[in-house]
């Protein structure tokens, strides 16, 4: 190859060129590279001139490279990918950090607070992994959990108190409006009790209305199951009944208006939310995160 001065050939020259190797087409590769096809013919014939030699032979519908262009090939393809290492190396990488929740959790928690976290910490790669099931921290690779429960979670393990669970009887503005608030028992048989899980309805009846609604009177109430509490809260937002549920779960439906509480009925849960991790990973993420989900947590009470 000609190229007595040693200067390096045009970049432009050398990306239509390696382009329109892989392709064999210089449409298809105008096409990748965002150009005309005649941009690339023209970059790619002034690389050969500035070469002093043909790196293709133009056939009717395709190209062919020729010896000096197989040649060629080879080593920009090299050259291009050590390139592509070298700019990445400059980047930070990513640091990825899995956490374990509840569906429900995660849905009606986390996710509409995911863009404030990523905000904040964008050297992040968060995972949520959301499912009922207990996972174990080492096997299925978690490195902070949210657990419902009661501590100690197990050897090895740290916890931190996340918030209380409050559990509060919501529903809908049009279904009040229609209604009124149920003040009584015979109120509240007139709307659905949109039940999840957890089943909260016979202690919160009995709590707030007395003995006369013991759980044996539960059949005397029209009743919407669901197998995530997510799914009951969605239901009430679309006006189907009254859902009782953790307060902290429809702080943002409150404050927007899509949930109204009834009263001020409270019915404290039997276990509280909690962050798990175990005790001796230690990591500036770790930490990152846990600090600002309390936070986060503090803030919404």
């Amino acid at each position: 190859m000609n190229n007595p001065s040693g200067k390096l050939p045009s970049l432009n020259g050398l990306k239509a060129f390696e382009a329109a190797a892989r392709h064999l087409n210089f449409r298809l590769a105008a096409e990748e590279l965002g150009v005309t096809q005649g941009a690339v013919a023209q970059q790619v014939r002034g690389l050969e001139a500035e070469l002093g030699l043909q790196l293709f032979e133009r056939l009717p519908r395709t190209l062919a490279l020729t010896g000096e262009g197989r040649a060629y090939i080879a080593d920009i393809r090299r050259a291009f990918e050590i390139i592509t290492r070298a700019t990445a190396d400059l980047r930070p990488q990513p640091v990825r950090l899995a956490i374990s929740t509840t569906p429900t959790f995660a849905s009606k928690w986390l996710i509409p607070r995911l863009p404030e976290l990523t905000a904040r910490h964008p050297e992040l790669d968060i995972h949520i992994v959301a499912t009922d099931r207990i996972l174990n921290f080492q096997i299925d690779g978690v490195d902070l959990a949210v657990r419902h429960g009661v501590p100690p979670f197990g050897p090895g393990l740290a916890s931190q108190l996340l918030f209380r669970q409050e559990i509060i009887a919501a529903c809908s503005p049009l279904v009040l409006r229609e209604r009124g608030a149920p003040a009584t028992i015979a109120d509240l048989s007139a709307f659905a009790l949109l039940q999840d899980a957890h089943n909260f309805w016979p202690e919160f009846i009995e709590q707030h209305f007395g003995a006369a609604a013991a759980p044996h009177d539960m059949q005397a109430f029209r009743r919407i199951s669901f197998n995530q509490t997510s799914h009951a809260i969605d239901a009430a937002v679309a006006g189907q009944g009254i859902v009782l549920a953790t307060r902290n779960f429809i702080t943002t439906d409150l404050v927007e208006k899509r949930l109204v509480q009834i009263g001020q009925w409270v019915l404290q849960g039997p276990s509280d939310f909690y962050l798990v991790w175990p005790r001796h990973r230690k990591s500036d993420a770790l930490d990152a995160v846990k600090n600002w989900m309390i936070l986060a947590a503090q803030l919404a009470e």
